[in-house]
């Protein structure tokens, strides 16, 4: 059969089991449906076969259940994982794996995060790399459809984690710096995701978290590039006005929408005390990725030729870009529980109980 006969066929399966969905006593949601970029892709590269921005093979998931390689970017579970762990779900599976004839898996959610995806479609849609935030949100609205599933998806879970990419992007592109300012880019970007939000929001969805960019100019293959070693301030400055522009988006929207509920985490705070405070959190290494070749691990990433560290505890980074599962787990532990200062208005848990 076509893929493409098959996604069609797994929307309409999906709207009707979204209706009957039943919350179990361990389950603090229905479902969670996931959007994002490769810091959330459960495998949905894996599904795409002209896309080079993949991870479904050596070292990837070499602490995840039965060593495997899944297409995560990351030695283990990624975030998405984790806070599927937090609210009593399994992990949601990637939307591009949901033939028809096995929709019943995706009762408790969807993943549709995308390695390499952004909030503006860029090349990355032109060349089919990855799945862009506005694909992703198209193929969801396919899936739960206008079958009277409003109750059950006002009650899961939306999670956002997407923007890293735009910025790299737009730091990457001499075109983009003529033709825009910094602040204009990124309040570009926060009023293209606020339209994206509408259009979930549209489907009976009322709970979201979205998490803020980190700091990426301190990630392994910025670092990389500099003799000393430091992080790239510009692309850390960048990742702060864009943080306010989404934090000022949601509070907008909140004014704006009846009913809408949102967790914002502060994602560039909280990493950054990992990086600036590493020991307190059980940390040895901070600059350098764990699987990698080159000047730290970061000009050549986990590639099956790669090298990796023996103790993936004291990492921060797994690769030039993504974090160790556990530092994942130490985020999304502040997330569910953090204080104001990380998770606003409200943290993931009291969002729940809303």
């Amino acid at each position: 059969m076509h893929k493409n006969t098959l996604l069609m066929g797994s929307f309409g399966v999906l709207s009707l089991l979204i209706v009957g969905l039943q919350v179990s006593v361990a389950q603090m949601v229905p479902a969670m449906y996931v959007f994002g970029d490769s810091l959330v892709d459960v495998g949905n590269n894996n599904h795409l076969p002209l896309s080079a921005v993949k991870a479904n093979f050596p070292h990837n998931g070499i602490d995840f259940p039965g060593r495997k390689a899944t297409g995560r970017f990351c030695n283990g579970k990624n975030a998405a994982d984790v806070i599927a762990e937090k609210v009593g779900l399994p992990s949601s599976p990637p939307f591009l794996s949901l033939p028809s004839k096995n929709a019943s898996s995706a009762i408790t959610g969807v993943n549709f995060a995308s390695g390499g995806a952004g909030i503006f479609n860029g090349s990355d849609q032109a060349l089919k790399q990855s799945l862009p935030l506005t694909q992703q949100v198209g193929y969801y609205e396919q899936s739960v459809g206008n079958v009277g599933a409003q109750t059950q998806l006002s009650k899961s879970l939306i999670v956002i984690v997407i923007g890293s990419n735009d910025l790299f992007g737009y730091s990457g592109s001499s075109k983009l710096q003529k033709s825009t300012t910094p602040q204009q880019y990124v309040d570009l970007m926060a009023a293209t995701l606020k339209g994206l939000v509408k259009r979930i929001y549209a489907t009976g969805a009322r709970k979201f978290l979205l998490a803020g960019v980190a700091p990426i100019g301190c990630s392994p293959s910025q670092r990389a590039k500099n003799k000393s070693e430091e992080c790239n301030e510009h692309l850390n400055s960048m990742s702060v006005m864009y943080n306010q522009a989404s934090k000022s988006m949601l509070e907008e929207l909140k004014s704006e929408l009846h009913g809408l509920s949102y967790s914002y985490f502060d994602t560039y705070t909280s990493l950054l005390n990992l990086i600036q405070k590493p020991s307190d959190y059980g940390f040895n290494e901070v600059k350098a990725a764990c699987c990698g070749l080159g000047d730290l691990k970061a000009n050549v990433p986990c590639l099956p030729i790669a090298t990796y560290c023996s103790n993936r505890k004291d990492h921060v980074f797994w690769d030039p870009y993504h974090p160790t599962e556990i530092a994942a787990r130490i985020l999304v532990d502040t997330l569910f529980d953090g204080h104001p200062d990380y998770a606003f208005p409200i943290n993931l848990r009291q969002l729940l109980a809303v």
